[in-house]
């Protein structure tokens, strides 16, 4: 343990040494120096992460802790909330991605949206309350594209159109 920290010092001040070289500023060399340190776990008093996914209309709240593979949505089993088998495998991709499936039990609240966009937002959650449980899930998750909120969302519908894009039947006579 002394060895690694050790190291870490060593790697912080050859970081440091690499940026006073280019003329870096304090600011942008404590930038570049928290960077090269390993991240930390996110933990609350009870050793659960918590992250908030979101997707379309849907908002989860999302708490993640060490377990049997159970997942609870809104108090219910994932395979009875989310009914549908594609909706219960959107929620095991992050979990199959990190390589930690049955590892982890997952509680979930989902608000708003469809099913799916309700299963898209815990899909969203449960990658980031990962990645702050155990940082090294980080790029594989990354990688797949789980971290990223997916931003599509319904567009408005406009006056003179019948839905948002699409205008009413043309009569001639």
């Amino acid at each position: 343990m002394a060895d690694e920290i050790k190291s870490l010092d060593g790697l912080k001040d050859a970081v440091a040494g690499e940026t006073t070289a280019l003329g870096l500023d304090a600011s942008e060399q404590d930038a570049i120096t928290e960077s090269a340190t390993p991240k930390e776990p996110v933990r609350d008093e009870h050793g659960r992460s918590y992250a908030t996914g979101k997707r379309k209309d849907a908002i989860a709240r999302v708490w993640v802790k060490p377990g049997k593979g159970n997942v609870v949505v809104n108090g219910k089993p994932m395979n009875e909330y989310f009914a549908r088998p594609v909706l219960q495998m959107l929620l095991g991709q992050p979990f199959s991605v990190a390589g930690v499936e049955g590892e982890f039990d997952v509680m979930a609240t989902v608000k708003g949206g469809g099913l799916s966009g309700q299963a898209g937002a815990v899909r969203h959650g449960v990658s980031k309350a990962l990645s702050l449980y155990e940082p090294s899930l980080r790029p594989a998750l990354k990688a797949a594209g789980f971290l990223t909120r997916d931003s599509r969302v319904v567009e408005r519908k406009k006056y003179g159109k019948r839905k948002a894009r699409r205008s009413f039947q043309f009569s001639k006579r």
